[in-house]
């Protein structure tokens, strides 16, 4: 078992109420808020889109985003992957 099979451990919505996480519209923003710093982000988010889970706000993005983004990407296989290379590129400092 590696570092990433119990990724939920140190997520930061891990003492929330799970229902919450199940929220309608404008609940889902609050619960977005969560995820910002949450530290297995990334974790969770491939977890949703690998699996194409389809309800409840993960990684910091709801159903309906999460739908779009696949609609966008039909070919993506790893998204661990892509949100990685999209992660260090963000990270990087831009050229100026």
């Amino acid at each position: 078992m590696g570092a990433t099979a119990d990724w939920s451990d140190q997520a930061a919505c891990r003492s929330s109420d799970p229902e919450g996480l199940f929220d309608a519209a404008a609940g889902q923003n609050r619960v977005k808020a969560v995820c910002t710093g949450c530290p297995v982000r990334i974790e969770c988010l491939v977890e949703a889109l690998d699996n194409r889970i389809e309800f409840g706000v993960w990684g910091g993005m709801t159903e309906r985003e999460r739908r779009a983004l696949l609609r966008r990407r039909p070919g993506v296989t790893s998204w661990r992957q892509v949100l990685e290379a999209a992660r260090i590129a963000h990270e990087q400092p831009r050229a100026s």
